[in-house]
């Protein structure tokens, strides 16, 4: 699989994520599967956070030995220092490594996130504190509304940004070209989510198709295909496909093919297919 460099970070990473979400719930053995797997078809970034299930007690013992060869990302949705420490500690034990590569603020939402993660005891402090003492190498955010994202990028030099880049998000819902474009202005890494989502869960759809998904995942290969892509020609380095282990799967097999950007027909393809879906984000101002 072709690696990729993510800006401020030098580091070489894959165009896909192994997300922690996939190996939650399926056993220390189903867990190391996955993550040989992943090694083996060349995907280097692994996506953990505290509030996937027992993702980071699956992932630490499969890691186990093959921690110098993977980009380790983390996450806390703790606000504050005192909080947000902790959380970065038992992550580190749980995950059974001494440092992260990379270390998010998760799910920034609102302005009120914002000023908490960046006020007096804030988590911020927490953050600059894990980079200085080496136990984190970068430092990021993920964050699910535009607001919150560009609030953050005025308030501090992240490394990345991890944020929904979604082709139907980004033609019915407009969501996403201020972020991207303030992230790129910056020189940041570029991170996604939500890529290969195709819209919110209709009335009377089969749900326990995808127990993992809160979203329906685009599963027609050809138009995933066309998702990821979509993102990557956005300026995105990793995408973080979704928590299902055959979407993931389908992923892996997907990226092996080459990064490539699309043309001018796929482009207004996409914008016309996206016609009559229901983005699962979308700007309220």
């Amino acid at each position: 699989m072709e690696l990729r460099t993510l800006p401020r970070t030098g580091a070489r990473v894959s165009p896909v994520a192994l997300g922690g979400i996939v190996v939650a719930g399926m056993g220390h053995a189903g867990a190391e599967r996955f993550v040989d797997e992943a090694l083996d078809a060349g995907v280097n970034y692994v996506d953990a956070a505290p509030t996937y299930g027992d993702c980071e007690e699956m992932l630490g013992p499969a890691l186990y030995g093959k921690r110098d060869g993977v980009f380790l990302a983390c996450k806390t949705t703790e606000r504050t220092k005192d909080g947000s420490r902790a959380e970065l500690e038992r992550s580190l034990e749980r995950l059974r490594t001494d440092h992260f590569d990379l270390y998010q603020h998760h799910g920034v939402t609102t302005l009120a996130d914002v000023e908490k993660i960046f006020g007096p005891g804030g988590a911020m402090e927490t953050f600059i504190r894990a980079r200085e003492e080496g136990k984190t190498r970068f430092l990021g955010f993920t964050a699910h509304s535009e607001e919150a994202a560009l609030a953050l990028m005025d308030g501090f030099d992240f490394d990345t940004m991890l944020f929904p880049t979604n082709w139907v998000c980004w033609h019915k819902g407009n969501f996403g070209p201020q972020a991207v474009a303030r992230a790129k202005e910056k020189g940041m890494g570029l991170l996604a989510l939500k890529a290969m989502a195709r819209q919110k869960w209709p009335a009377g759809a089969n749900k326990a198709q995808y127990p993992k998904c809160w979203y329906q995942p685009e599963d027609n290969e050809r138009i995933a295909s066309l998702a990821l892509r979509f993102a990557w020609t956005r300026g995105i380095v990793v995408c973080v496909p979704p928590g299902d282990p055959g979407m993931w799967q389908m992923a892996v097999r997907l990226a092996s093919n080459g990064v490539r950007p699309l043309d001018d027909a796929e482009e207004r393809f996409l914008a016309e297919r996206a016609e009559g879906l229901v983005p699962i984000f979308a700007r309220t101002s």
